[in-house]
């Protein structure tokens, strides 16, 4: 059943029993119309590097372990990465940061993510993103974000019964968490919220939700500039596998 309309967004991500079937819904969403013209536009006219590629150009959605003890939230697809290769962070520099310093923290078996279909695979991990389709200029409108977080809550409530640790990636993804940590776990979000920083750390005062770690985004504005670093990159990785364990 393709998804034209935020009810059938809520339905059809309440109603999937597995990740298999939350995966199905979220390539078929439609729900957006920008989102949808402006993925379906860059699947189109491409970047030249890839210019001899087809473009994924669909909602991307989440990848790694179905038990995972850690999760990473991120923001959203990137135009020529995931909206490109189907498969979240895969096929930019953003995931050319993130996925080599989850191989050296041990999270994934390669430290490289060229295509879908090139081997990579995660351990006790999965990413997840706040919003699903690739948007312009990297910047959900609020209502998108909003009609997007069905599915999010879904694979949050599906990976439940182990995660342990959130690394939420960048400002965006940590406002996220707290509305779906609300529908998730029931948790009353804290007064004021904490503000995000890398490194930042909260923890539920009566436990039962998992520890939510702030890391700044992989984005190239960031790893470029240096305000994030690979050595900062592996603190993060190395704390939540810490977390995850009950350290």
């Amino acid at each position: 059943m393709v998804v034209h309309s935020p009810a059938e967004v809520v339905a059809r991500a309440s109603s999937s029993a597995d990740l298999g079937a939350l995966d199905a819904g979220v390539v078929d969403c439609f729900a957006c119309p920008r989102l949808v013209a402006w993925r379906e536009e860059v699947a189109a006219t491409k970047r030249a590097a890839f210019r001899d590629q087809v473009y994924w150009g669909r909602p991307v959605p989440g990848f790694g372990v179905a038990d995972p003890r850690i999760a990473i939230l991120g923001l959203a697809p990137a135009a020529h990465g995931g909206n490109r290769t189907g498969r979240i962070f895969t096929g930019d520099r953003s995931g050319d940061v993130l996925f080599a310093a989850l191989h050296r923290a041990g999270l994934a078996n390669q430290p490289t993510s060229v295509s879908a279909d090139d081997g990579l695979a995660l351990h006790d991990l999965r990413i997840v993103a706040s919003v699903r389709c690739a948007p312009p200029d990297n910047k959900p409108t609020p209502i998108e974000r909003d009609t997007c977080a069905p599915w999010l809550w879904r694979e949050l409530e599906l990976i439940k019964p182990t995660v342990r640790v959130v690394v939420a990636l960048g400002a965006f993804a940590w406002a996220a968490w707290w509305p779906a940590m609300s529908r998730v776990y029931g948790g009353t979000p804290p007064m004021p919220r904490p503000a995000f920083g890398h490194g930042a750390h909260w923890t539920s005062p009566d436990g039962g939700i998992p520890h939510l770690l702030g890391c700044y985004h992989v984005s190239q504005q960031n790893t470029f500039t240096g305000r994030l670093t690979p050595t900062m990159l592996d603190e993060v990785f190395a704390r939540a596998k810490e977390l995850a364990r009950g350290a």
